[in-house]
This record gives C-alpha cells, structure tokens and sequence, in this order.
C-alpha cells in the first residue's frame, strides 16, 4: 500500500479508474468507501464502484470478493469494516467469479485465516494463471452448487451457466431472500465494453435461472441507480434490452455489416438510453453480439 502518497491523490486517481473501468458505475464517482447493513446481520461494502457482500455471525465471517484491482487499498479497508462491526474470524472469502478488478487483493484475509472459495473453473483458470496478487482457492464448487452454513446462517453457492465467465457463482441467503451477483446483471446499466469473456446465448438461459430462484432483493457487483438494490423486474429489463441488442445485431448480420463499425456504431436503442454507460459501450455490446450471429463466436 502505498501510505506515503498524499491521501487526496491516492483518493483521486482510485475514483477517476474505478469510473472508467466498470459499466455499472454511476456517472457521478461514488464517494470511495461505504459499509450498508442491508439485512440482519448481512452487510454490503463498497470501494468507489465496485461492490462486496459480507455475512457476519457468531461463529465467523463470510465475505466475499477482496476488489483489491482498481485500488489496491480496499481490502485492508473491508477488512477494517468488518473489524468495526465483529471481531468474529474471517472463515470464508467466496469469488463471485475470477475476473481480478473482483478477486484480486485477499492476502489481508487470507493472513486473517480465511479459506477461499471459488467454482472449479475459475480454480483452474487462476492456477494458470498465477496471479500475484490474486489468492488460489481452497476450496473448490461445481456445477451442481454447494451450501455454507455458519452461525446459523447459510449461503448458497449456485451455478447458473456460463454468463459473464464460466465461473461465475450467485449467492442465495434464502431465508433473507437475498442474491448477489456480480458483473452480468448490471442494473439499469448497459453491459461492460464488448462483453469480454462473456457466452451467447448461454447468459440467456443463466437469466432465467436467477429468475426462477426464491428472492426478493439482488446485491450487485457494482452500485445501481442511487446505490439501490436489484430486483426481478431488473433481471427482466436486463434481458429485454440483451434480446434487443441480439435482434439489432442479427439484423445486420443478415446484411453483411457486423464487420461495419460505422453500421454497428448506428444502433441506437433510445428506450436504454438513460441507463449507465448507454453511450460508451452500447457500440461494443452491439459488437459482440455481432461476433455471434455474424461469425458465430
């Protein structure tokens, strides 16, 4: 960490990355650190744009992804959150999936005991991967999901198909009715850039998945609108929008333009346009779902 710099420049340049880096960020940059009780023992904590869940019991905490990427500051500061609310060990650090703007930063967590956990794939795409600042799971999950029970409280670990990743996990707090999830449902925001590592039509049928679950409020991965939380209805929008995306791109794939960037560049979907980063990365989604039906990638 870097604690010599003057902390208005550390600050600044944590905020001006975290705006550019993810399509979920408002357009006005977040202050850098907040900590929300959301339900009963069930917390979220945010740096600048990005978002973490964490569960506090008796026994122990579960948390979530260490978001240690955009400002390599914000673990050691979760962990302080955590620590002003329990002093209860840190039992689990769960990877909503293993892209490293989320899953880097946990050595303060793991040096606090933590076991991480994390979906088979993104187990082995990490260990070739060999990222320094990014902590190997212990503990592995596969499709079929897994349960964490602790202190009364329990987290299910749900596969819904490859979406924004292969790996990607939800977690379902079902007696709160409560999911987090991270990067492929935004809320009320257009998806980041050109949907890199991201399976059409899989995120489709992952959708319907997370709709077909028991829950009434949807944590995500980056603030929504005024920092609210998620809904069904959102998921719903959420998919609209991708099958009008997918419609504006097979169309012109049918005349031949998905390698066109001045005929990719000219949809425009006016009934999004108030949603995050509409203007800055409706182009790119446009584009991958050109490389589907254009090239069948």
């Amino acid at each position: 960490m870097h604690l010599a710099l003057p902390r208005m420049l550390i600050l600044a340049a944590a905020l001006a990355t975290a705006t550019l880096a993810c399509a979920q960020a408002p357009a006005a940059a977040p202050a850098p650190y907040a900590t929300t009780k959301v339900a009963d023992n069930v917390y979220v904590f945010r740096a600048g744009g990005h978002q973490s869940m964490f569960v506090v019991t008796p026994e122990g905490v579960i948390a979530t992804d260490p978001i240690g990427y955009v400002n390599p500051q914000a673990p050691a500061v979760y962990l302080q959150e955590i620590r002003k609310i329990t002093q209860a060990p840190i039992k689990y650090v769960i990877y909503s999936h293993h892209h490293y703007d989320h899953a880097a930063g946990g050595k303060p967590f793991k040096d606090a005991g933590a076991v991480f956990v994390a979906h088979r794939n993104a187990h082995k795409r990490l260990v070739a991967l060999q990222a320094p600042d990014v902590v190997v799971p212990d503990m592995i999950v596969d499709d079929s999901g897994s349960s964490i029970v602790l202190g009364g409280m329990r987290v299910d670990l749900l596969y819904a198909g490859n979406n924004h990743s292969d790996n990607s996990l939800v977690m379902l707090l079902p007696k709160e009715r409560i999911i987090f999830t991270v990067d492929w449902i935004p809320i009320q925001a257009v998806l980041f850039r050109d949907m890199a590592d991201g399976y059409i039509p899989d995120w489709f049928a992952g959708l319907d998945r997370v709709l077909a679950m028991e829950w009434d409020r949807m944590i995500p991965g980056h603030p929504g609108p005024g920092g609210r939380l998620g809904t069904k209805d959102d998921v719903r929008m959420l998919k609209d929008y991708m099958t009008d995306v997918s419609n504006a791109a097979k169309q012109l794939a049918a005349e031949r333009k998905c390698l066109n960037d001045e005929a990719m560049r000219a949809v425009k979907l006016p009934k999004y346009e108030g949603w995050g980063a509409y203007s800055m990365f409706l182009f790119g989604n446009v584009e991958r779902f050109c490389e589907y039906w254009g090239r069948g990638i």
